[in-house]
């Protein structure tokens, strides 16, 4: 769980204001929650990632990049009032 503490804080300061929790699964996959501080609500939760495709600088970019455009393409509460 310790290896995921770095992975969350920088997802946290390239998300801010949202906030990041990190989770291994079971299968040994990792699941990425994006959600708002105050109230809780979860804008986006992506699961089945590999841990190991994390480990680098570059593949920490990258999976910040594909989380981007997954938060601004997919957002879970489009059309909501």
């Amino acid at each position: 769980m310790t290896q995921l503490a770095p992975l969350r804080a920088r997802l946290e300061e390239s998300f801010t204001p949202l906030a990041c929790e990190c989770s291994l699964n079971g299968d040994g996959t990792l699941t990425v929650r994006l959600y708002r501080r105050d109230s809780g609500e979860v804008d986006l939760v992506v699961s089945g990632m590999s841990v190991d495709s994390v480990r680098s600088e570059d593949s920490i970019a990258k999976l910040i990049e594909e989380l981007r455009f997954e938060l601004h393409n997919t957002p879970l509460h489009r059309g909501e009032s």
